[in-house]
């Protein structure tokens, strides 16, 4: 396998149990993480875990273009995210949330139950993907709206996060989502946040300055190249040699 991405240790004496989350590697330089949103946010959750010294957790990147010989052998043609709980291998999307939610010590406590949350960031990432095929103002208008009430949602609690002050397993889900639409919205449909969406903004602030988002991040190339794989094109070579770069910048008045 690739080598180790992240670890973040927890108590010396080992009495904590290490978790390894296996994430898709880059497709660029397939060594770095790759564009993957549900393996971002599953890091997140774990990273936030790790924090707490509840767990240790191992990152593990895979080239999923050139699989090493022991993936293949243990998970066949299984793309990442694949948690692996003392020798136990969980696979699938659902499956991986439910063992945080139910085994992982202190993962309950990620997983609050709200209608309203869940209802305001649902929609966002598939109008964001309907934007890119028609990269018209009718779609772009939609994605705005949808943003626009998850700031709104924002300004009424008045929170940090959109449950409370505290991260929780909807905030995991939506800061990955939040980077590739200003990643590759940007680049591919000349899409940007609109400045009016000033508690958004504030959020997105918060995002940049947690560590479990920025040990998680995919480089913007990776997240653009995400996509050109999705529409059919082609990486160009000089991609490979490109210095990452993150976009993590906010509007002068904001920041």
């Amino acid at each position: 396998m690739a080598d180790n991405l992240d670890e973040t240790n927890g108590e010396e004496n080992g009495s904590v149990p290490e978790i390894e989350l296996i994430i898709k590697a880059s497709t660029i330089d397939g060594r770095r993480k790759g564009a993957c949103l549900f393996c971002q946010e599953y890091f997140m959750d774990l990273y936030l875990l790790a924090e707490l010294k509840t767990i240790s957790l191992k990152v593990t990147t895979v080239d999923m273009l050139k699989p090493p010989p022991d993936f293949r052998s243990n998970f066949e043609a299984t793309p990442p995210p694949i948690l692996i709980d003392s020798g136990l291998a969980v696979l699938e999307n659902d499956k991986i949330e439910r063992h945080i939610m139910k085994n992982i010590p202190g993962g309950h406590n990620l997983f609050v139950q709200d209608k309203e949350v869940a209802s305001k960031i649902e929609n966002v990432y598939s109008k964001f993907k309907l934007m890119l095929v028609k990269r018209d103002d009718a779609s772009r208008n939609v994605l705005q709206r949808h943003l626009r009430a998850i700031n709104d949602h924002l300004a009424q609690r008045d929170t940090r996060f959109l449950t409370g002050d505290t991260m929780c397993c909807f905030d995991c889900e939506l800061m990955p989502k939040l980077q590739h639409i200003r990643v590759a919205g940007k680049y591919f449909a000349d899409f940007e946040i609109s400045p009016e969406l000033t508690h958004l903004w504030k959020y997105l602030r918060n995002q940049y300055q947690l560590d479990a988002f920025n040990q998680s991040c995919p480089a913007d190339q990776d997240i653009i190249n995400h996509y050109k794989q999705q529409q059919g094109g082609r990486m160009q070579k000089h991609e490979e040699l490109e210095t990452p770069t993150f976009t993590t910048s906010i509007p002068a008045e904001l920041a």
